[in-house]
């Protein structure tokens, strides 16, 4: 007699999950599912659709990263009609990107991660959650909620709103940042290089705490699909640098997805997996996500981050397959982005008002936008016709790139 145990739901970040676990009649597990909604309806309410309007709507797929589904389809349009931005446009692009990773990635570690961390795997469930965390460690608790609010806030100021952006146009962004709001964060800056600091100590330590399960639990060689800039860690812009379950990088232009990464449904789940098909090498599962994006750096873009990611590396090597090392990955982000947010807010172009071009002239073509989200690459290709209308998009997203990757490394730790 098989047994099936349903978990549900898994999460709600792009769309919503269950993990089945089968177990058969000699008690062991015979297969790991974890099944999610697909993104793919939005791909059909594109169609028809001005292009300029595209930015407005793909935000809503994901509450919790929806700058870089702001983003993304707007560099996309423009690669299709041959835009280029100005340098303030593409600096404020920059500073919200880095705002919301820096956000997203501590609501991950603080809030998702840390009660079982900090608490400890053994703990009573019903303390292993934020608000307890909060409770027994209140400078932690307090430290951790100013950095996520300086990190929406900036969001906010940027964006028009927190969640769900509208500040993106094709062609660059609506306004700059004002002196007065560029001057109340900047205010904020050293204050907040010091929390991340603290939180990398805190990491270390559920590090120490944790090497056993970290070297020993889910340890899974697959590839990785990174974005990189000349080898350094970008998630504004770059290539598709893949990397082999040992550790060869392998570049590839984005505009050429389609050669290199394959979808299918397998007959045991519900969800469409994505496997890497480059010539030359076999086909294989890819994971996405931080740790990706780490294993596919040759290194970090800031002094802090890459001092952390040689840490990371003398530890546990140059491209491990931990999967618990994903938070160790998050953290060194985590310090990039605010590293980043640090330099962008100095800089002129940040409250410089010629943020957009007017030379914007809708034409029949297609254009791919690519940028990194907090869980994973972001590849949306969109076809417009000669007034400027969505004919069709395809969408990938960090969902996709992530299922076969989570069912594997489930299948492992369930075993």
């Amino acid at each position: 007699m098989v047994k099936e145990i349903i978990v549900e739901p898994i999460t709600r970040l792009e769309g919503h999950g269950g993990l089945h676990i089968k177990i058969g009649a000699n008690g062991k597990v015979q297969d790991v599912q974890f099944n999610i909604t697909s993104t793919r309806f939005f791909e059909k309410f594109l169609e028809g659709r001005y292009c300029e309007h595209i930015p407005r709507i793909t935000p809503r797929i994901c509450g919790i990263c929806p700058i870089p589904h702001h983003i993304t389809p707007t560099k996309a349009v423009e690669d299709a009609w041959g835009v280029e931005i100005p340098a303030p446009a593409y600096k404020l692009r920059q500073l919200i990107m880095n705002a919301k990773q820096y956000s997203s990635h501590l609501l991950h570690f603080y809030a998702l991660a840390a009660p079982d961390f900090l608490l400890g795997p053994m703990a009573d469930p019903a303390l292993r959650n934020v608000v307890h965390v909060i409770k027994e460690m209140p400078e932690v608790g307090a430290m951790a909620l100013k950095m996520m609010d300086f990190g929406q806030k900036l969001c906010a100021e940027i964006g028009g709103k927190s969640v769900h952006p509208i500040s993106a146009i094709v062609g660059g962004m609506k306004k700059s940042m004002s002196e007065e709001a560029r001057d109340s964060f900047l205010k904020q800056v050293d204050e907040q290089i010091e929390f991340t600091k603290k939180t990398v100590e805190i990491a270390l330590k559920v590090v120490d705490d944790y090497f056993d399960v970290i070297t020993n639990i889910g340890v899974i060689p697959t590839y990785y699909l990174g974005m990189t800039k000349n080898g350094v860690h970008d998630i504004y812009e770059g290539d598709i640098r893949v990397v082999t379950p040992d550790g060869k990088k392998i570049d590839h232009d984005y505009h050429k997805y389609l050669d290199i990464i394959g979808e299918h449904v397998p007959a045991h789940s519900y969800a469409t997996h994505t496997y890497y098909k480059p010539a030359g090498y076999p086909e294989g599962i890819y994971r996405g996500n931080c740790l990706a994006m780490i294993n596919a750096s040759d290194k970090m873009a800031t002094p802090l981050a890459d001092q952390a990611l040689k840490q990371m590396r003398e530890r546990i090597g140059v491209c491990p397959h931990n999967t618990f090392a994903y938070h160790w990955a998050r953290i060194i982000e985590t310090v990039e982005a605010m590293e980043m947010i640090a330099t962008l807010l100095k800089d002129p172009d940040i409250v410089n008002p010629d943020c957009k071009t007017l030379d914007v002239e809708p034409r029949a073509g297609n254009g791919i936008g690519m940028t990194e989200a907090p869980r994973g690459i972001l590849l949306y290709h969109i076809w417009s016709d000669e007034q400027g209308m969505c004919e069709k998009a395809n969408l990938l997203v960090a969902t996709n790139h992530n299922i076969a990757g989570i069912e594997k490394s489930l299948m492992h730790v369930a075993k």
